[in-house]
């Protein structure tokens, strides 16, 4: 499934659909598509603030694509969509209930916000 990471810029609620990095040595800002994963040295960016990037004085922007536009939702991000709605749906497991994706050998002996502790019982 594609991640749809969120711009970088301060209040910006909208898809990122560039990558903007640095190159320090050489005084250039590299504006180009999507990363595949986030970086910590490089800028997500939507396209209303990838197409008004401006560098500081005295350093050159290379945009590697002329434009950049959020693409649409493909077969994969629907389907994970309707998963992760049926995985909501299927709603709080607590109690040592096992969930459907493990064996029946294994409980759930503790549960601290998202993360569970799991016990497997040993034949």
């Amino acid at each position: 499934m594609r991640s749809t990471r969120q711009c970088s810029r301060t209040a910006c609620t909208e898809a990122a659909v560039a990558t903007l990095t640095y190159v320090y040595a050489d005084s250039t800002a590299v504006l180009g598509p999507l990363a595949q994963h986030a970086e910590p040295h490089s800028y997500d960016l939507c396209s209303v603030h990838a197409e008004r990037l401006t560098a500081p004085r005295g350093w050159e922007v290379v945009r590697l694509q002329p434009e950049f536009a959020v693409p649409p939702p493909s077969k994969d991000d629907l389907s994970a969509l309707a998963e992760a709605v049926r995985e909501a749906g299927r709603g709080g497991r607590t109690g040592g209930a096992p969930s459907a994706t493990e064996p029946d050998t294994v409980t759930e002996t503790a549960r601290r916000g998202h993360l569970r502790v799991l016990r497997a019982e040993s034949d």
